[in-house]
């Protein structure tokens, strides 16, 4: 499939400022998704919040079905939340662990829900469960199957970590969770906008995604989705009078659907933004935009891997568009302050995201340089061409 970068590229102002490498920080946002929340900014400061939210109701809502659509879902299947880790963490911490219970995850989680993971075993007496790479680097689905039994109440993994370009085999997972009648939670914040996603095909129970990253949506957006038959089963770790109906004055009763996850403030500006953001990358289609993605993302690395003194280190059997590299004796942060300097932006991941990870391969940080369809391949050469001289 062929996809007009050009376009992109003109519908992306921030095209003619820099070369945007950090796309797995904060992506660029195209024109439409910051004009839309322009405008209702400036609407709001006219007649009000309230009113221009009453005004604006079809749009607000639209954002359910924007994003449903790009995965696969049913509307009432969304909440739209701040960010992905509170969308991930009103599932998590809603499910009901016990002494005993197992929490599966992966090497490559990410700090946030690591963390998340030891307060909840600490609190109920649970038990984290660290599954085993295979030989690619990417998570074992053998080991997951030989884990899994009767005290297993999670199975909770990123599909593509924050540290390296892997994609972790999400279906696989999906398909073992399913047997085993096993909730299954995934983060995908990094890869929602960069693969093509179907909850479905994928046979997760909970999703959460963010707005600022590879869906180049604005940031402080984020979303959940949780599956019909899950939804009730899952109560939220706080409610307020959106999530929840205050039916007498000593009763409540929880909304059916995924709103439950919501609270009643919210950016609306925002929520419009991350709509339009989910509807302009199904317009452009997403099996385009991940197959433009691997090919610039494997580009890189061989670019890079040519260079002296330059050392690639992503693992996976298969790999998506986050570049993560070392120069041999110069700090990270030194070459991302290098590359800057030229207009190429990129970022670091350090062990601290990634515990579970990156000690075990002998990695402090490394620096991350992350792709997307607007990207060229001239802009790949700008990167390798500014980086430091290896310090032997």
């Amino acid at each position: 499939m062929t996809l007009d970068f050009s376009r992109a590229r003109e519908e992306t102002p921030g095209c003619l400022r820099v070369a945007h490498l950090n796309n797995a920080g904060s992506a660029l946002p195209p024109a439409r998704v910051t004009d839309a929340m322009i405008d209702y900014l400036r609407v709001e400061a006219r007649m009000g919040g309230y009113e221009a939210a009453d005004a604006h109701a079809s749009r607000v809502e639209g954002t359910y079905d924007a994003i449903a659509a790009l995965i696969g879902a049913h509307r009432d299947e969304i909440a739209v939340v701040e960010n992905a880790t509170r969308a991930w963490d009103m599932a998590f911490y809603g499910i009901d662990f016990t002494p005993g219970d197992k929490i599966l995850t992966g090497r490559s989680e990410y700090a946030s829900n690591a963390i998340a993971h030891l307060q909840v075993a600490a609190r109920t007496g649970a038990v984290v469960e660290v599954v085993d790479d295979d030989e690619h680097g990417q998570l074992d689905v053998d080991d997951l199957r030989r884990r899994v039994d009767e005290r297993v109440k999670l199975i909770s993994i990123t599909h593509v970590p924050t540290q390296g370009g892997l994609i972790n085999p999400a279906a696989e997972v999906g398909a073992i969770a399913r047997e085993a009648e096993i909730p299954y939670l995934l983060d995908a914040c990094q890869s929602i906008g960069q693969l093509d996603l179907d909850v479905e095909a994928i046979g997760c129970d909970i999703l959460s995604a963010t707005g600022r990253k590879f869906l180049r949506g604005p940031r402080g957006t984020g979303f959940l989705y949780v599956r019909r038959a899950l939804v009730e089963k899952l109560e939220p770790p706080f409610l307020d009078l959106h999530a929840a109906a205050w039916t007498g004055p000593d009763t409540y009763e929880i909304r059916a659907d995924a709103r439950r996850f919501e609270n009643w403030e919210t950016n609306y500006a925002g929520k419009i933004g991350l709509g339009v953001a989910a509807a302009y990358a199904s317009e452009w289609g997403m099996k385009a935009i991940e197959e433009r993605v691997l090919r610039l993302g494997e580009t890189l690395r061989v670019l890079l891997a040519s260079h002296d003194g330059v050392t690639v280190h992503d693992q996976g059997e298969h790999r998506c568009g986050i570049v993560t590299f070392a120069v041999a004796g110069v700090p990270a942060d030194e070459v991302k302050q290098r590359l800057s300097l030229a207009g190429v932006n990129t970022s670091v991941s350090r062990a601290s995201s990634a515990r579970y990870d990156m000690p075990g391969r002998g990695l402090d940080e490394l620096v991350r340089a992350s792709v997307h369809y607007y990207n060229t391949e001239e802009e790949l050469g700008r990167l390798v061409e500014a980086l430091p001289k290896a310090r032997r």
